[in-house]
């Protein structure tokens, strides 16, 4: 089997064809590694023809110790000695860095592991730093990785324009199929941001691969990242966090399972086994998180086990749960009501979502799996054409 490698490495190797004039700004965080292990920014520090100049760190900061939505502080990197400019800090402002911060930039080298789902934060990070390279006359750089989840499955509906925020901040469906790089061309060209762009792209990867198939060490992109199975669920499970269930947060299981006091596990899986929901089956779970939602309480509930990762659909599994529920539970089922990614005048089940369509449904008589599923289909035959212009791999 092929090993791939990631596109920080062919930028290391031959820094000329992506690079221009003497100086370098990153955007990294610990997933930022090469090949021989070492971090990004110990080869730029080291390297002969570029100067390293300043660092950019993403949500969960450079270290990714931060957890989900704690506002990130400006801080010294203690192998370069220079500042760590946060891009996830007190304010929705803080999510742009300031063009001055560029004024002795040539290049601005993005090199960060994403997941492919569209909550995922780092991607919009990439797009906010691509408009400020725009503007400061900055080249934007994105060495490419994997998609963990594979390159070819799409799920999902597209995030109407009243609900774009920093996890929907682009049309993009719930799982999107694509690599940074091809985000980053997508972002440019379709969505006329317009920087001057260079893709370093991957060999050895393919459409069909999932992260395991790499041959590459999987790093935790974020704390409650744990693992390639909490990626798989996530497209669908990090809903959960529009509602005051707990998706195992605080627990050694994030996203592969929920619960909260007042399920009744048993009852719940009867239910939702009458859906027949594709590689996937659902175990009675028990746990205490040890901290956000019901910490310290024992919460009921279930744990995903994935049977069949290439026929598992995330988002349809999930909305499933929350039916489930819904119809179990009408009154304890609850939405999260406090300010979500810097917004605070609409519902993060909304936000997530991209519309208050699944909120307003999800409770009624006449609610449809089927119906809603096709719905994304409808969203998703636009979408595909584009979505295959900016393909890079097979």
């Amino acid at each position: 089997m092929p090993r791939t490698v990631s596109g920080i490495d062919h930028l290391l190797s031959r820094p000329e064809k992506y690079l221009q004039g003497k100086t370098v700004g990153l955007i990294v965080n610990h997933t930022s590694l090469a090949d021989d292990g070492r971090h990004s920014i110990a080869h730029f520090q080291s390297h002969s023809a570029f100067t390293l100049q300043a660092l950019f760190a993403p949500e969960h900061g450079l270290y990714g110790t931060a957890q989900d939505m704690v506002h990130i502080e400006n801080e010294v990197d203690p192998l370069s000695g220079l500042e760590i400019k946060s891009l996830y800090g007190k304010n929705k402002d803080s999510l742009t860095p300031d063009p001055a911060l560029l004024q002795d930039i040539d290049n601005l080298v993005f090199d960060i592991q994403d997941i492919g789902s569209r909550y995922y934060t780092f991607i919009y990070t990439m797009a906010n730093c691509m408009t400020i390279c725009k503007q400061a006359g900055t080249r934007m750089v994105v060495c490419d990785r994997p998609n963990p989840i594979n390159g070819i499955s799409v799920e999902g509906n597209l995030v109407e324009e009243p609900w774009r925020s920093f996890v929907g901040q682009y049309p993009l469906p719930n799982r999107h199929g694509m690599t940074v790089g091809e985000l980053a061309l997508l972002f440019n060209t379709h969505f006329e941001i317009e920087c001057d762009l260079k893709i370093v792209p991957m060999t050895g990867w393919s459409r069909e691969m999932w992260y395991d198939q790499t041959g590459m060490t999987w790093t935790p992109p974020s704390p409650n990242m744990p693992t390639l199975a909490a990626a798989t669920v996530y497209p669908g499970m990090c809903l959960i966090e529009g509602t005051l269930l707990s998706e195992g947060r605080g627990t050694t299981l994030p996203f592969e399972q929920i619960g909260a006091p007042f399920i009744d596990p048993h009852k719940l899986i009867a239910r939702l086994e009458t859906d027949l929901l594709p590689g996937v089956f659902f175990r009675p779970q028990y746990f205490k998180p040890m901290f956000q939602k019901h910490a310290g309480e024992i919460c009921a509930g279930l744990q995903f086990h994935i049977t069949d990762r290439d026929k598992f659909k995330p988002l349809l599994t999930t909305v499933a749960l929350l039916r489930a529920l819904a119809e179990i539970y009408p009154d304890q089922l609850q939405w999260r009501t406090e300010p979500y990614e810097y917004v605070s005048d609409r519902l993060a089940i909304d936000l997530l979502y991209g519309n208050p369509k699944l909120r307003e449904t999800i409770f009624k008589s006449d609610f449809s799996l089927q119906k809603l599923e096709s719905s994304w289909q409808e969203e998703l035959a636009p979408f595909t054409p584009i979505r295959k212009e900016y393909l890079i791999y097979s």
